[in-house]
């Protein structure tokens, strides 16, 4: 365990293994059909005696490595996935070795680059800096914690009361007011205290997945005047890519005096592109936002931050510095007041290592490219007989269905299951569930600086044969 000169044959190894696997990500299968241990993978007890490093190591890289996903890759159309780009993963690798807790500041560096880093981010996304504060997080779910306790904390002082410290009970009623809030932002309304049922579903502008100003106007007008309001919007819809009307929804929530939050977990990186940052217009008029760096910023997992103009109320809420953790440092934040996590992984520093490495103009192609990509691939479903579009593509997004043969006409959404399970079959591409309007379909989101356009031909020749196969009832 002590020995430097198995370190350096570790990490020599990891390099080699690393970069095999990446050599291979444009070819390996998207997905894995192996998802469960080996036999010979050990057992549910831990060995008595360790088999040592460099043994682990290659058991890890024979047995583990060949069974990954490809979700690193360009045709990896999951959820919504980027990869990590080369100077991500080198940022990711020194902050494992140099394992910094940037919960408090004061013995490294590390604290002032997280600083530096979320002011850069307020920069890409043309943030006002002296508004907007924030922290990185785990993700989007811990991000819209950290921002809807800001909100619960907000809805307490309107009425004179500490939630923090004297908890919901004999606080103000609180509702949250939402047209298609995402699952973690549903989560967090649990974590916070607040409860699913104070989520209030406001009414859609059409068959669009975009809250309507007028809706939300009504509910807040209807709703008893001791009630604190908190509207939480978005920025890019998991599934329709809608983008939420901000300047109209900001002006009701001014006149209503509610809280307006924005989940901008992918969406917030159109604002980065001129043709696309009229979807963001208004955004800064938001209380708090809630956005992912490990989507459209490609760095490693897991990575989420946060702005909000009232982190004092973070906190307020997540705060408290026992004896041992009020260290001196230098006016700079105590980011363990700012998440949920007390010890928290040096998350900023695969972040900086990509804007300096890209820059602004990097960030942007790669936006601009899966932008590109999305939209190529919904003008090759409009243009066939096989597959249609459950809704326009505006982002990078593309959700569709497969069209069934006659005879799986009324059972045309269990028949697309099986059709996504063929399409992820081929190893080509990876794609997950959709559903829009009411029918069940196919999602497919690029958000990975792999992808190019040629990986197009290979997606949609998979999604056809897919089809053909599946129809011809072979």
């Amino acid at each position: 365990m002590h020995n430097s000169n198995e370190l350096g044959a570790l990490l020599q190894t990891v390099t080699e293994a690393s970069a095999g696997f990446l050599s291979e990500i444009d070819t390996r299968a998207t997905a894995s059909n192996v998802v469960d241990l080996q036999e010979d993978s050990f057992g549910p007890a831990i060995p008595e005696v360790g088999i040592g490093a460099i043994e682990a190591l290659n058991h890890a890289i024979t047995n583990f490595l060949p069974h990954m996903s490809g979700s690193a890759g360009p045709r990896y159309l999951g959820f919504v996935t980027g990869g990590a780009t080369p100077a991500a993963v080198a940022g990711d690798w020194l902050s494992a070795v140099v394992d910094q807790n940037v919960a408090s500041p004061g013995d490294s560096i590390s604290v002032a680059v997280t600083v530096q880093v979320m002011e850069w981010l307020k920069d890409l996304f043309q943030l006002p800096q002296d508004q907007f504060d924030g922290a990185f997080t785990t993700g989007a779910t811990g991000a819209n914690f950290a921002c809807l306790l800001a909100a619960r904390e907000w809805a307490g002082e309107q009425a004179g009361y500490d939630i923090a410290k004297s908890g919901l009970r004999g606080g103000p009623e609180i509702q949250i007011f939402s047209a298609c809030p995402h699952a973690s932002f549903v989560k967090t309304a649990r974590f916070t205290g607040i409860g699913e049922d104070a989520i209030v579903p406001i009414g859609r502008v059409g068959t669009s997945e975009a809250m309507d100003p007028a809706a939300l106007d009504d509910a807040l007008s209807d709703a008893d005047e001791s009630i604190q309001k908190i509207v939480c919007a978005s920025a890019g819809t998991v599934t329709g890519n809608a983008f939420d009307d901000f300047n109209a929804i900001a002006e009701i929530c001014k006149r209503h005096h509610a809280w307006l939050h924005i989940d901008g977990a992918f969406g917030l990186f159109a604002k980065t592109l001129p043709e696309l940052a009229h979807f963001c217009d208004g955004i800064e008029h938001a209380d708090s936002i809630t956005v992912d760096g490990h989507k459209w910023l490609n760095v490693p997992y897991d990575s989420g931050f946060y702005f909000t103009k009232r982190v004092d109320l973070v906190e307020r809420a997540a705060g408290g510095l026992p004896a041992y953790l009020d260290v001196d440092g230098g006016g700079k934040p105590h980011y363990i007041n700012r998440t949920l996590e007390g010890s928290q992984r040096f998350r900023a520093l695969p972040a900086w290592m990509t804007l300096a490495a890209y820059g602004k103009e990097g960030v942007q192609r790669i936006v601009r490219d899966n932008v590109h990509q999305a939209a190529l691939l919904a003008d090759w479903i409009e243009k066939s007989d096989t597959f249609e579009l459950l809704c326009p593509t505006s982002l990078n997004v593309v959700c569709f269905r497969g069209i069934p043969p006659e005879a799986e006409a009324n059972t045309a959404d269990a028949w697309n299951g099986r059709l996504l399970n063929a399409i992820n079959a081929t190893g080509e591409v990876f794609m997950t569930p959709g559903a829009y309007g009411g029918k069940a379909g196919i999602r497919a989101a690029f958000s990975n600086w792999r992808t190019q356009n040629s990986d197009l031909d290979r997606i949609t020749k998979a999604m056809q044969t897919a089809a053909d196969t599946l129809r011809s009832g072979n």
